[in-house]
């Protein structure tokens, strides 16, 4: 797993051995930020679920303010150490994502969540997304999956679904 892209492109991070942790893939993510390219630098971003960092350090090596959690100590304990390998600091908290966004106070312009496929984690954080109004004004939520999604929610509205192999990142925008 490397950096796709920013002040740090090229440089490797570490990831989990064994496929207990599903890493969003290099051509998954290199696509998801040529979607996003502009709205990245300066931004503030939370990517919850974060297994070994890799969105959010990726998110950070192009100039975003990142904030990053998991429940996973071992997942916690590798992000961290991935932003040691490249001398960077971000806030990361272990901690349940949907716990995490039902009592933040800080909003996002982009909130990427990649919660185990089989569960459904993702959609539950999308639900406090849109009621808590956690997306600032031109907001997106990013929710991966291995399937399409698309859902009504008051505060948010589905854009778009981009499929990249096995992910689909289903795309959400503030109303």
């Amino acid at each position: 797993m490397r950096i796709i892209g920013g002040k740090h492109k090229g440089r490797k991070l570490r990831s989990f051995d064994g496929t207990d942790v599903r890493p969003t893939s290099d051509r998954a993510r290199e696509a998801l930020f040529n979607i996003f390219q502009t709205k990245i630098f300066g931004c503030d971003f939370y990517d919850g679920f974060c297994g070994s960092g890799a969105v959010g350090i990726e998110a950070l090596s192009r100039g975003a303010n990142v904030v990053m959690t998991d429940i996973s100590p071992l997942s916690v304990k590798l992000t961290n150490e991935n932003l040691a390998m490249i001398a960077e600091k971000a806030e990361v908290a272990e901690s349940d994502c949907l716990k995490y966004l039902s009592n933040t106070k800080k909003r996002f312009d982009i909130i990427f969540l990649d919660p185990p496929y089989a569960t459904d984690l993702g959609k539950k954080a999308l639900a406090v997304v849109s009621c808590r109004g956690l997306l600032k004004e031109g907001g997106f939520a990013i929710f991966e999956s291995d399937k399409e999604y698309v859902e009504a929610f008051d505060e948010i509205a589905f854009i778009r679904s981009r499929k990249y192999g096995k992910a689909i990142f289903n795309i959400y925008g503030k109303k």
